[in-house]
């Protein structure tokens, strides 16, 4: 069984403010400055055949700005201005130190705009303020740092050879950066996407060319201008507002693209893999699993178990999309949660105390209502939530589904929302049987079961007492259908 796909929201009855329309104004407090047109050869214009779509505020539906909406002949220039600066602009031949000095310079600008940059986050994707300022920007420079301290550390090797003599010959190895890159990102984390995979991209000595999501594209473009403020000579970073039918897939077949990264949906995965030999890495769907034994510290269960379901309103790729509660506290684990739930408030993400936030486009919220109904309509029992919330946007309330069996549509497929979907006396084996592998978690006091069950659980990281831990330092990615390669660490 599937679920149909909807485009997104290109238009609203709200007209945008005036300001908006030349990107700039008050928000939140601050002066907010955005960018709304293609990013190409290190300077902002019009779409070449001047067409703009309309991004949209999921708090109250209204439009924000228009913003350029890219054609294939876009791509084609941005992809000749990556290729020019990376054979014949300074960024190729620039020493290491110097390219890792001018990421360094990024960072600290993005610092210097984090309150601006994490505001347009919240209007544009719907992310509380309080997390998009710690995490989605937070994150975001910390990626950028850490990278830029790598740019003079990729070296190769020296390796001695048999038959050295009379000449002493030996060979060397060199790590080498492969061109232009392109990379195309999802909406859920809109600037921390970008920097998990261009910093490493840049850090590298490659130029790219980046499309990020139709519905979320404010960020990317702020980004561009502070990278214009921080000495990136043109041409090393293109940013490509607009379709993926159109834009990411003149990337993806784009014969001068020597890679391409791409965090998204395992079918279009799979669509980009048919029609590539250039070098891929994907990160792709995933429903992890998250074991929760008798014997764990309840409290912190509870929290934690509550965030890896709702953290960032459940548009998170390593949500736990099926909770195992062992029988003997499976009541109690449920009541809790739902006490908690009660307590969450559900508002406007700036307000700083909001818990949480509207979905991030109205097609997502319909998806995951038709979700829920499907899992009604098998035999699931809901608990709490499973309903929009009576207000202006596109809110959700957090959601708890209990009774769920191996066979139902929301035991297998993601849901990319606030639901969280638990059974009774999970087992390893009904926690693998999915065709995804990215996260996994396991909950007890007991460090035996905790190393067993972990070695054991198929998927790319497990979090072991806790979730959504992760750091720049730190390799990521998944298993099986959640796609190949790795994000951050060396």
């Amino acid at each position: 069984m599937s679920l149909p796909l909807r485009t997104p929201q290109t238009s609203s009855s709200a007209e945008p403010p005036p300001w908006m329309l030349l990107g700039e104004g008050r928000v939140n407090n601050m002066t907010v400055k955005m960018p709304n047109q293609c990013f190409i050869n290190g300077k902002f214009e019009d779409a070449e055949n001047g067409k703009v779509y309309e991004t949209i505020n999921p708090t109250d539906g209204s439009v924000i700005c228009k913003v350029s909406y890219a054609s294939v002949g876009d791509v084609d220039r941005a992809v000749a201005a990556a290729k020019d600066a990376y054979y014949s602009g300074p960024w190729g031949r620039m020493n290491p130190r110097d390219r890792g000095s001018l990421l360094y310079k990024l960072a600290d600008l993005m610092e210097e705009h984090q309150e601006e940059l994490a505001t347009i986050e919240s209007i544009d994707s719907g992310a509380v303020y309080t997390l998009a300022l710690k995490t989605h920007v937070g994150m975001s420079i910390q990626t950028f740092r850490y990278f830029a301290g790598w740019c003079d550390k990729i070296h190769g090797k020296t390796i001695p050879i048999n038959q050295a003599r009379p000449n002493r010959n030996l060979t060397f190895t060199r790590r080498e950066p492969l061109g232009v890159c392109a990379i195309i990102i999802p909406w859920n984390y809109p600037l921390m996407m970008l920097a998990w995979k261009s910093a490493a991209c840049l850090a590298a000595g490659n130029t790219l060319v980046l499309k990020p999501a139709q519905v979320t594209p404010l960020t990317a473009l702020k980004f561009a201008e502070l990278s214009v403020k921080a000495g990136i000579p043109k041409g090393v970073i293109n940013i490509l507002p607009g379709s993926g039918g159109m834009v990411g897939q003149r990337l993806s077949d784009h014969p001068d693209i020597r890679k391409l990264g791409f965090t998204g949906s395992t079918p279009i995965g799979k669509q980009i893999m048919k029609s590539n030999l250039k070098k891929v890495s994907l990160e792709l769907g995933g429903k992890s699993p998250l074991i929760i034994f008798g014997d764990c510290d309840m409290d912190k269960a509870v929290r934690m178990g509550m965030s890896s379901v709702y953290f960032n309103k459940g548009e998170n790729c390593i949500a736990a999309g099926r909770l195992f509660v062992e029988e003997s506290v499976h009541d109690e684990f449920i009541s809790r949660v739902v006490e908690e739930l009660k307590k969450m408030k559900i508002g406007d993400p700036l307000d700083r105390s909001t818990d949480h936030g509207p979905q991030n486009h109205k097609a997502h919220l319909d998806k995951l209502l038709e979700y829920c109904e499907v899992g009604l309509k098998e035999g699931a029992t809901l608990v709490y939530g499973g309903k929009q919330v009576e207000r202006p946007g596109f809110f959700m309330e957090p959601t708890v589904f209990t009774n769920v069996e191996d066979h139902m549509f929301i035991a297998k497929e993601e849901s990319f929302g606030p639901i969280m979907v638990v059974d009774v006396d999970g087992v390893l084996q009904r926690a693998n049987d999915t065709e995804y592998g990215l996260a996994s978690g396991v909950f007890t006091r007991d460090i035996n079961k905790a190393m067993y069950v972990s070695e054991r659980l198929d998927a790319g990281t497990v979090f072991v007492n806790t979730y959504n831990k992760t750091d720049v330092a730190s390799p990521f990615g998944g298993f099986k259908q959640s796609g190949f390669g790795k994000d951050l660490g060396e």
